[in-house]
């Protein structure tokens, strides 16, 4: 038995605005949860992407614009929005304040899709910073972040 410490995973900048901090993942020997938090400056967030697994989204601090599609909701601290494997989704912190996050994903990876590009975004996965990806042999892969270009997303009928 093993604990992890989170202060030894040191934040990252995920994108403009946007900084994350991995708490357990593939990486620190889970296999069926990613759990990581975000912080998030006024106007920043996350552009419209979906997951294969169901992800919870729990803010801690500040107030998020979370949307579904059309459907838009607001969060406070202390208030959860489950989002479904598959379901298009994204979030902004429309406040004045941080906006301070934290995220489970099903799955002991971070995998998303872009719906604007379709492009694939792995993050924290088990494998080392440069190791081949498990049946694609030859492809290598980049950890913590890798893109990876993919055609349309199919339609549920």
């Amino acid at each position: 038995m093993q604990p992890v410490v989170h202060t030894d995973h040191a934040r990252e900048q995920w994108r403009a605005g946007v900084e994350s901090r991995m708490l357990v993942s593939a990486g620190s020997g889970a296999r069926q949860l990613c759990i990581f938090e975000q912080w998030v400056a006024p106007g920043a967030g996350a552009p419209t992407h979906f997951h294969p697994v169901e992800e919870v989204l729990t803010v801690l601090a500040g107030e998020a614009e979370v949307w579904f599609g059309d459907e838009h909701a607001k969060l406070v601290a202390g208030q959860s929005m489950i989002v479904p494997a598959g379901q298009s989704h994204g979030f902004r912190n429309p406040g004045e304040a941080t906006l301070h996050m934290h995220a489970v994903l099903a799955s002991s990876e971070f995998v998303a899709i872009r719906e604007d590009t379709g492009e694939t975004i792995r993050r924290w996965g088990a494998a080392g910073p440069e190791a081949e990806s498990p049946g694609r042999p030859g492809e290598r892969r980049l950890n913590p972040l890798r893109r990876v270009p993919r055609g349309p997303r199919p339609r549920n009928a």
